[in-house]
């Protein structure tokens, strides 16, 4: 039997180019890398009970730019995956609105920009002041 997880990645892989596939693939990816976050999150922070030594590693680690950088895809993904689904719920309630997909779709990007590239401009600048500091 074939995991969802591991479903998800074989059909991103079937991929045929057609734009609405792309945000299927794009709502999966984002999906699956913010549970793979939260996981990694509640084990981390449960370390502060059982192993305190190892919390105090993973957050010096979580300190280098390297992860600054991933926290920046991360809120790329929470952005992407919260629009693309809040689409997807307005269209499953109002049905009529599935003929309007093209419209929708792009308004899913134009709402996914305008929230995170101002984010991601903050956080970036965050990193550059860790580093210089």
């Amino acid at each position: 039997m074939v995991s969802e997880g591991l479903r998800s990645v074989i059909e991103v892989a079937r991929y045929r180019g057609r734009f609405g596939q792309l945000q299927w693939a794009l709502h999966r990816l984002s999906g699956l890398g913010v549970v793979l976050f939260l996981s990694l999150h509640v084990i981390d922070t449960a370390t502060v009970y059982f192993a305190p030594s190892a919390y105090t590693f993973f957050v010096s680690l979580y300190k280098n730019p390297f992860f600054g950088l991933l926290e920046i895809g991360l809120a790329a993904a929470v952005i992407y995956h919260a629009m693309n689904g809040l689409r997807l719920v307005i269209m499953d309630f109002w049905p009529a609105l599935w003929e309007k997909q093209p419209q929708a779709r792009f308004l899913v990007w134009i709402s996914f920009a305008v929230l995170w590239v101002p984010t991601a401009a903050v956080m970036f600048r965050n990193i550059v002041l860790h580093v210089i500091k």
